[in-house]
């Protein structure tokens, strides 16, 4: 039972101590019959019979149906029957050979019935303890409820009566019509079963599914099936692939239900329910579905054509519409508006969303993007683009630029609108959607409008500068270039558009052109750059460019910052977004070149202003940055929750995605879960490796240390591939992210020689490059190496040097790894390992914790024990949790050995631990 537990156990409590009358109360879905299911299951062995009969919705319902469908079951438990239930002979033929004979026929129909009545009763008296369920009473004929009544005025002792219903379809307002008082002795119970919240659906889905779901999800059913049980398991059920879909978070959760059809089930009990309407009513129903959402009762008649608000009243009474404040009415979830939307036949469709455009234009307030709909599917052009173009721009000045630039899509994609609108809003198209984040679909819709051939010339380079930067964004990068270069060609006397064009193509971490070739495009840039007339041009090109200049140590940089304009002497929506872009490409710069207060500082204004100017890319583009700032600072604590369901959010934008990924390799890399460490890093180098470069180079370093840690000989494969990229890009002020794993792999096998030669490398290709932290990453490097050749003075001193500059940087971990590396070259007290043990589990480095641990027991120290240390009872310990993460994830015993520098007895018995405080059957059944 899933999400009737209470309500069974009531059910139960009121039928094991009979006499009783229990009525249950629920819509249709609601779980009546599965309750009941669940209550005979519940009194199997308690000397309890149970037997159930259902009412049917028939146009002529057999007299006493239900009740004979119970008593036929009775079959040994009839003892020694009353003689007058002799009349149920002809009834019940299963029984015939039980009861007395039948008495002889009555002259009056009257007294006929009224024995009838009579032998009913008796029959249920001879039952001894006994439950009789009547499902579905709204249904019941005229006699089954007239002996329910007469059975309840003098019930049997050892009898519980249990009665379903639907409020909305009783003929009167009580389930057996005049209202039951049953003797004072008899228990009356009326349980009502109301829809689903959130968690109760969402675990109905994953008792259906056998599976982990999202609360995005759960969210998104909730809403489509209005928490109706039977709606949200046939929804479920008719998704493409269950165990993937449920698992999805944030609003994509919702557009994948959008797409799977109404279950058949659904759909036919709906329907079912809207051709028992009368006319009037049926009118609203369908009104309520072309709607779409709730509406007040005076637009649902208007639109019916309905003289009164009676019908609105009526279906309200009946549960067909629900209310919802203040003073709104729509069909009760989306499912069945779907079912009732798909039944309309084309005209009558056709015909009510024009009235619904003709009655809502007179109603101030409400929205331009429903109207622009309505006018569409009435057939109705000019007032379809009129709308839809005021509801897009209504949109981008509300920053829901998704909504912007759907409505604006469709237009363009008709075939008859006329050239001057379309190069409109072709043009505006193009605005809206590099601010927003724009699908698929846009996208191929943008690609088909680059042939039209109502476009302008101007207007046709535009839109192909837009989809050649749309295609950088989505890692087709080659392509994307193309179109660009494409594009300049087409905008002639445009240099407002060329100059932008060109700025995208000198970004130097993209593709894998080198730097040299970007700076050519920089050059040319730069010449446009002082002739564009407008301000807000200048600082497209140069939200572009700036960040491209800092990412690779340009010097001369920071002079050129001051030729942002401030934003507080901005209003401009566009010229905002373009100065959110410019701060956010110079944090996400900082970032990789040791500049990470700077970082913080650009990040903080540029995602301020992102906000501000609804620009949902540079929104995605500062989360991103701000989630690798934070690993770098140190500040782990909710990080990995927080980057998993970005990489969920921004799972369609390579770029940020890849950037993601890379952290949930370092931080998996760091808490020794290798196999998350490995899926992290691969997919930030394997997808799009190319898209941008400095991600792909860290993630080749990040694989190639991890790999190192345990001795991994193919740490320098990627340790390879990481400098192939870093050298056929011409860009070392990333040296930070692969250097340091490339020396070490070579020291790995001996080869001090060739580690020298890529030091020596390294710093003559940083000369005169602005990048701290791959200087200090050279101070490493020089430490690896001297340590290498028994130099332990020189490689502590390194080592020490690295720390000071790290710390200054504000990136703790490394200085903390630093400091380790610099106790074990001058074999430190153990108290120092025992401080360094509490850094690294404060920051959660768990490997570089547990190896400081180890470290100590190596050298004969026994780790005190905290006087008075806590007892963690049912709780798991720290280092039980440690164990548990990654159990969870999937590591065998050995793997977790090696990670926490522990015994694989010592991990046996932490496993058993956790299986026992977690209640898990097996390793497999562990979750966090």
């Amino acid at each position: 039972m899933v999400g009737r537990t209470a309500e069974l156990a009531a059910l139960f409590d009121v039928v094991t101590c009979p006499p009783a009358v229990a009525f249950v109360e629920g819509e249709a879905g609601a779980g009546k019959t599965t309750l009941i299911a669940a209550l005979a299951a519940a009194v199997r062995g308690r000397n309890l019979w149970l037997a159930a009969g259902t009412c049917q919705p028939l146009d002529e319902p057999f007299p006493y149906g239900p009740l004979l469908d119970c008593l036929g079951r009775a079959g040994d438990r009839v003892g020694h029957p009353d003689p007058v239930t002799g009349a149920l002979r002809g009834h019940l033929p299963e029984l015939a050979d039980l009861l007395p004979p039948a008495p002889p026929p009555l002259d009056r129909p009257e007294a006929e019935r009224h024995r009838m009545f009579r032998a009913v009763c008796a029959l249920v008296r001879a039952l001894g303890p006994a439950v009789l369920v009547v499902e579905d009473v709204h249904w019941a004929d005229d006699d089954t409820r007239q002996v329910l009544r007469f059975l309840l005025a003098d019930p049997p002792s050892g009898l519980s009566l249990v009665m379903t219903y639907r409020r909305d379809e009783l003929p009167g307002d009580a389930p057996l019509g005049p209202v039951v008082h049953p003797p004072p002795e008899v228990v009356t119970h009326h349980l009502g079963l109301r829809p689903f919240e959130e968690p109760e659906v969402q675990a109905l889905i994953e008792a259906v599914t056998g599976g982990v779901v999202s609360e995005s999800f759960a969210t998104a059913v909730l809403h489509e099936t209005g928490g109706i049980p039977f709606v949200v398991a046939e929804t479920v059920r008719a998704l493409r692939d269950r165990l993937v879909d449920t698992r999805i978070e944030g609003v994509v959760a919702g557009r994948v239900l959008a797409t799977v059809d109404v279950p058949v089930l659904v759909k036919e009990s709906v329907l079912e329910r809207l051709h028992r309407l009368i006319e009037p009513e049926r009118a609203v129903a369908e009104a309520a579905a072309v709607l779409g959402d709730a509406a007040p009762a005076e637009i649902l008649a208007a639109v019916a054509g309905s003289p009164g608000l009676h019908p609105v009243v009526n279906l309200v009474r009946s549960g067909m519409l629900t209310e919802s404040p203040p003073n709104r009415y729509g069909l009760r979830h989306d499912m069945a508006r779907r079912a009732v939307y798909a039944a309309l036949p084309g005209p009558r469709r056709r015909e009510l969303h024009g009235a619904a455009a003709r009655v809502l234009a007179d109603v101030a307030g409400w929205p331009v993007a429903r109207l622009a709909r309505h006018c569409a599917e009435a057939g109705m052009p000019q007032e379809w683009l009129r709308y839809s173009e005021s509801a897009a721009d209504a949109a981008a000045e509300a920053k829901d630029m998704s909504l912007a630039v759907d409505l604006l899509s469709r237009v363009v994609s008709d075939r008859d609108v006329p050239a001057e609108d379309l190069n409109r809003l072709a043009t505006k198209l193009c605005g809206y959607a590099l601010a927003g984040l724009p699908d698929a679909d846009v996208l191929m819709r943008i690609e088909a409008l680059q042939s039209d051939p109502r476009l302008a010339a101007g207007v046709r380079g535009e839109v192909r500068l837009c989809f050649g930067t749309l295609l950088v964004r989505e890692s087709l990068l080659d392509r994307g270039c193309a179109e660009i270069a494409h594009a300049i060609e087409l905008l002639g006397d445009q240099p407002e558009r060329i100059a932008s064009g060109m700025a995208l193509l000198s970004v130097p971490y993209l593709d894998i052109a080198t730097v040299a070739d970007h700076r050519a495009w920089l050059l040319r840039v730069e010449d446009l750059l002082a002739h564009l007339p407008r301000r807000p041009v200048r600082t497209a090109v140069l939200a572009t460019v700036l960040g491209g200049q800092l990412i690779v140590g340009d010097p001369v940089i920071w002079d050129r910052i001051t030729l942002l304009p401030a934003p507080e002497d901005i209003d401009d929506p566009a010229e905002i977004r373009h100065l959110a872009r410019a701060y956010a490409n110079l944090a996400d710069a900082c970032s990789w070149t040791g500049r990470d207060r700077q970082g913080r500082t650009f990040l903080h204004t540029g995602l301020a202003m992102a906000s501000r100017a609804g620009a949902d890319y540079v929104v995605a583009t500062t989360e991103a940055t701000a989630a690798r700032l934070d690993w770098l600072a140190g500040e782990w604590s909710g990080l990995a929750e927080r980057v998993q369901a970005l990489s969920h959010t921004y799972a369609h934008l390579p770029h940020i995605a890849n950037e993601l990924n890379l952290v949930i390799g370092w931080l998996a890399a760091a808490r020794g879960d290798w196999l998350t460490a490995e899926h992290g890093f691969r997919a930030a180098l394997d997808t799009h490796p190319t898209a941008v470069i400095p991600v792909a180079v860290a993630a080749a370093g990040g694989m190639a240390a991890m790999l190192l840690s345990r001795d991994d000989t193919a740490a320098r494969g990627h340790a390879e591939r990481g400098l192939a990229l870093l050298r056929g890009k011409g860009s070392w002020a990333w040296t930070a992210e692969i250097v340091p794993q490339a020396v070490a792999c070579h020291l790995a096998d001996d080869e001090i020689g060739a580690a020298r030669q890529l030091v020596a490398e390294a710093e003559e290709e940083l000369d005169g490059i602005d990048a701290p932290s791959a200087r200090i990453a050279l101070k490493v490097c020089r430490a690896q190496v001297a340590a290498a050749a028994g130099d332990h003075d020189d490689a502590e001193q390194y080592y020490r040097d690295a720390q000071l500059r790290y710390q200054e940087l504000g990136q703790r971990y490394r200085a903390a790894q630093c400091a380790d590396r610099a106790a074990r070259i001058t074999g430190a007290d153990p108290a120092i390992f025992r401080e360094l043990a509490i850094t690294f589990d404060a920051l959660g480095a768990t490997v570089d914790a547990a190896r400081c641990r180890h470290h100590i027991r190596s050298t004969g120290t026994v780790i005190p024990s905290v006087r008075g240390r806590r007892s963690y009872g049912t709780e798991l310990s720290p280092r039980e949790h440690d164990v548990a993460r990654l159990l969870a994830n999937g590591h065998t015993n050995r793997e977790i050995a090696q990670a926490l520098f522990i015994s694989r007895r010592t991990v046996e018995d932490h496993v058993a631990n956790v299986l026992r405080k977690l209640d898990a059957p097996s390793r497999r059944d562990v979750r966090l």
